[in-house]
């Protein structure tokens, strides 16, 4: 049986609202409503939604930059939210971030070489040649030539600063690394490259990602499994092929829906169109979060929940949180 590198399970991340003379607390933002997931050696999680659907606060709580508000986090089957001070410095080698902006995430005053150099620095890693040695390595794996190690981040274009952000990502040898959507910030032209690159890298350094977007195009070149987000909770979860085959949850395949296709002929496409916003993750609506949108919600979705679980018809890995999953499964009623 394999084991999972990464298991994620009852997540919760809170944050409070604040208001009044005293600064009390009058509410929460529920970013994080009790997610579960896990993640084998080697594979591609790709987790994706809207924005706002608190994506990018699961990678932050996943590696303790967020403090969790409950739920379990075990990495190599140690809980991370219970190992010691000295054992979290171990645990940040081994998992590690690449950042949506790669221009925020770049200390503007340093050269590619300080920002290179820092991680070996603080983990007192190698001699100052072996370090040297190291980033120029990094470099040429990320398809970079030497001359910039003396150049500042401005001095690079999008897809060049992201290069610099997943050489430093790889630099310490990591086991796992939260890709927060790494390519929405680039050129179309540009995001095939690093995609590219990722898969490139994960080959060679047997490398295993959790790979945050809000474009499932993007996500089904990369990733093994897909759990799709909304409003803070998962709404599907299934292997890619299986997902794409087979979507059944009325946001995934509206989702799908929205993919751009070369054929513009309306007949061989539809697309759902949503009414309303997303609603408030301050005020998330009782019984399943999607029922305000969803165009087949009918009276228990506005009052009961839904379990994300196995539905009949459906293989063991693929879960669905739907009341009315079945009779899509049997095609009694159609999304589209």
């Amino acid at each position: 049986m394999e084991i999972s590198l990464l298991e994620v399970k009852n997540l919760k991340k809170y944050f409070p609202i604040r208001g009044g003379v005293f600064w009390k607390e009058i509410g929460k933002i529920y970013a994080v409503d009790d997610v579960s997931f896990s993640i084998n050696n080697g594979e591609t999680l790709g987790l994706v939604g809207e924005s706002g659907c608190g994506k990018t606060t699961v990678g932050r709580t996943l590696i303790n930059l967020y403090k969790p508000t409950s739920g379990e986090v075990y990495f190599e089957g140690n809980n991370i939210y219970k190992i010691r001070k000295n054992e979290l410095r171990i645990l940040r080698r081994n998992i590690q971030l690449i950042f949506q902006d790669p221009f925020e995430s770049l200390n503007p005053r340093h050269t590619i070489n300080t920002i290179l150099e820092e991680p070996f620095l603080i983990h007192k890693i190698g001699s100052h040649n072996e370090r040297k040695e190291k980033i120029r390595e990094l470099l040429n794996q990320v398809g970079l030539t030497e001359d910039s190690l003396n150049r500042f981040p401005h001095e690079f274009s999008g897809g060049q600063r992201q290069r610099i952000g997943i050489a430093r990502a790889i630099s310490l040898n990591p086991k796992l690394i939260i890709c927060d959507e790494p390519v929405s910030a680039l050129d179309v032209s540009v995001q095939s490259q690093i995609l590219n690159l990722l898969l490139e890298l994960q080959e060679k350094l047997n490398l295993t990602y959790l790979f945050i977007a809000h474009d499932l195009a993007v996500v089904k070149h990369v990733s093994d499994k897909i759990a799709v987000m909304y409003l803070g909770k998962i709404a599907e979860y299934a292997a890619t092929d299986d997902f794409y085959k087979n979507p059944v949850h009325p946001y995934s395949q509206l989702l799908i829906s929205a993919i751009p296709v070369p054929d513009p002929d309306p007949d061989k496409k539809k697309r759902i169109i949503l009414k309303g916003d997303v609603p408030s993750p301050a005020n998330p609506p009782r019984g399943c979060k999607f029922h305000t949108r969803c165009p087949i919600a009918f009276d228990l979705c506005r009052i009961e929940e839904p379990l994300l679980e196995r539905k009949q018809l459906l293989s063991n890995k693929h879960l669905v949180a739907c009341h009315r999953s079945k009779e899509i499964l049997e095609k009694k009623i159609k999304v589209i």
